[in-house]
Order: structure tokens, then C-alpha cells, then sequence
């Protein structure tokens, strides 16, 4: 396996780290990487390792804000700026080997981006493949509480609104414990900016998804506490069935890659 480092263009002048784990032949399909919420793009090593082996290239880009990309931390300042960030980076990605189909994997927040940004990219698209995506919430936001956030955003946009609880990633001790460690994971509380965002983004999404023609897997774990099955259904039953397949998997975590 051929391991890469390069550095991407995002909106706005700002410098995005990226890696790309590739095989020794001409890989039999390129998949970008959108990784979720406080985390990072190098997570997903094990995960591009077990497709190199079965021959995929695999790209990963670090969101603005995120892991060892620029950016205030865990800040991504606008949701459309992700979204521009990540189409730009998988036509990068698929420039580089013309002819060979591009598929999508977006986990969490890097769901609801990888969601965004295949509805602009359609037409280069393979598939989609989303992993516990956050395109919705089951949780309504006191409005009171909601406009304390949405004002923080806007006159301290980097002061902190939502821890996110390490031991809900999965059920393996070990890979909480590296979470916790990492130091490229964003461990204390989430920008008001970040979640304004995001929320905003969420409301738009159930008009949106049936506009996606894009073949698309689903992966959600039913006992998910950050974001939780029930939110997505509503979702998931918009998409079109003849193109989409929700797969399920009882009893776990948020990130069912990294379950036992």
C-alpha cells in the first residue's frame, strides 16, 4: 500500500492536509473520505487499508478547522464552505485517475457534507456511502436556548456549546481510549458557530433527499447516541428506494467501523 501526503486548496485561501492510501495497480474505484465532527481524516487508516486490499484507492481530506488542516479548531465558519472544500477535493481526487468510478463515504457530520456535496456532483458520482450521517436531530433546541447559541455564533462564534462524550464512538475500550488520546481530535467543547451551522444545514436536508439519484448505502448502528437512528428515518424513507440501501446494525455505536 502507497501512502500519501499532500496538501488541498478550501475556500477561501485556506490550506487543507489530505492523505491518499493507494494500491500498486490501477485501483479498481477511488473513494473520498469525509470525516466527521472534532475528528480527523487519519482515523480511517485501518478502514483504507482493508479497501486498498481489495483494490480501491482511498482519499481523505482534514475538514477546515479539523486534525492538521488551518482553521480556528473544530470551527468550520460556514457549512457551504465545507461542502465547496470537499467537491473541490474529490475533483481533485478523481483528476488523478481519469476514467475510474468515484463513490463518496461520509461519516457524521462528514455524512451530512458528503450528503451536500453528491447532490452538486451527481454526475460524477458512482455512489454515496454514508456512515451514521448527521442530517437530522431527534432532539428539539429550547428556543431560548437556541437563540442563545445562534447569538453566540455570531459575537463569539469559537466559544464552546456541545461536548461530544467519548465513550459513545463504540463499544471497543481500545478505540475510545485512542479517541480520548488523540491529539488531533478536537476534545473540548464543540464552537456555537460550528453547531448554528450545522442545525441550519439539517433543515434543508429533508426537502433535498429525494432530489438524490445517486446509488446510496446507509450504515446506521441502532444504539448511536450522537446521532441517533430515529432522527435519520424520515430521511432515509425520502431517498429513492430503487437507489438506496439502509443497512442496520443492532446494538451499535456511532461509528460502525470501528465496532468489535
Amino acid at each position: 500500500m502507497q501512502h500519501r501526503e499532500f496538501t488541498a486548496a478550501g475556500s477561501g485561501g485556506i490550506d487543507l492536509y489530505a492523505q491518499a492510501w493507494l494500491p500498486g495497480v490501477a485501483p479498481r474505484a477511488v473513494i473520498v473520505v469525509s470525516h466527521g465532527l472534532a475528528e480527523h481524516g487519519g482515523r480511517y487508516e485501518t478502514l483504507a487499508g482493508e479497501l486498498v486490499q481489495r483494490g480501491y484507492a482511498v482519499y481523505a481530506v482534514d475538514h477546515r478547522g479539523h486534525g492538521r488542516s488551518s482553521g480556528p479548531r473544530a470551527n468550520i465558519e460556514r457549512f457551504a464552505h465545507l461542502v465547496a472544500d470537499f467537491c473541490a477535493f474529490t475533483d481533485r481526487c478523481a483528476g488523478e485517475h481519469p476514467a475510474t468510478p468515484v463513490f463518496m463515504l461520509g461519516h457524521s457530520m462528514g455524512g451530512a457534507v458528503a450528503f451536500a456535496s453528491a447532490l452538486r456532483l451527481q454526475h460524477r458520482l458512482r455512489g454515496l456511502i454514508l456512515s451514521a450521517p448527521a442530517l437530522a436531530t431527534d432532539q428539539p433546541v429550547p428556543r431560548l436556548q437556541e437563540a442563545f447559541v445562534r447569538l453566540l455564533s455570531v459575537v463569539a462564534p469559537g466559544t464552546g456549546a456541545l461536548t461530544l462524550p467519548p465513550d459513545a464512538v463504540s463499544r471497543d475500550p481500545s478505540v475510545v481510549a485512542r479517541y480520548a488520546a488523540d491529539p488531533l481530535v478536537h476534545h473540548k467543547a464543540i464552537p456555537a458557530r460550528t453547531l448554528v451551522e450545522l442545525l441550519g444545514a439539517m433543515q434543508g436536508f429533508p426537502a433535498s433527499a429525494s432530489s438524490l439519484r445517486v446509488p446510496t448505502l446507509v450504515l446506521h448502528g441502532t444504539a448511536d447516541r450522537l446521532v441517533p437512528l430515529a432522527a435519520n428515518r424520515r430521511i432515509y424513507q425520502a431517498f429513492d428506494a430503487r437507489d438506496c440501501v439502509v443497512k442496520l446494525y443492532d446494538g451499535l455505536y456511532h461509528e460502525v467501523f470501528n465496532e468489535p
